[in-house]
C-alpha cells in the first residue's frame, strides 16, 4: 500500500482563507501533482475575481449586458426551435 503525503501550498499574496492541499502518492510524478493543483486553483476562481477587480464597471453596465446576453440567448434558443 502507498503512502499518501500532502503537499500544502499557501498563497498569502491572494488572501487565502485556507490552504490548497494536494493529496500525492508515494511514487506520483510532481506533474501529476501540479495538474490537480491547477485544477484546485482554477475551481476557486481567485483569479477572475481578480481579473473583475482589476477595473471597475458599475453596475448599471453589468446589468446592461446581461440583458443583452440574454437577448443574444433567447434568440438562438428561438432560431434553434424554428428549425
Amino acid at each position: 500500500m502507498a503512502s499518501i503525503k500532502s503537499i500544502h501550498i499557501f498563497a498569502a499574496h491572494l488572501k487565502f482563507k485556507n490552504m490548497l492541499v494536494v493529496q500525492v502518492k508515494e511514487g506520483d510524478n510532481i506533474e501529476r501533482a501540479l495538474k490537480k493543483y491547477k485544477r484546485k486553483f482554477e475551481k476557486t476562481k481567485v483569479l477572475k475575481e481578480l481579473r473583475n477587480r482589476q477595473a471597475f464597471e458599475k453596475p448599471s453596465v453589468i446589468n446592461r449586458e446581461a440583458r443583452k446576453k440574454a437577448v443574444y440567448v433567447e434568440q438562438l434558443k428561438r432560431t434553434l426551435t424554428e428549425i
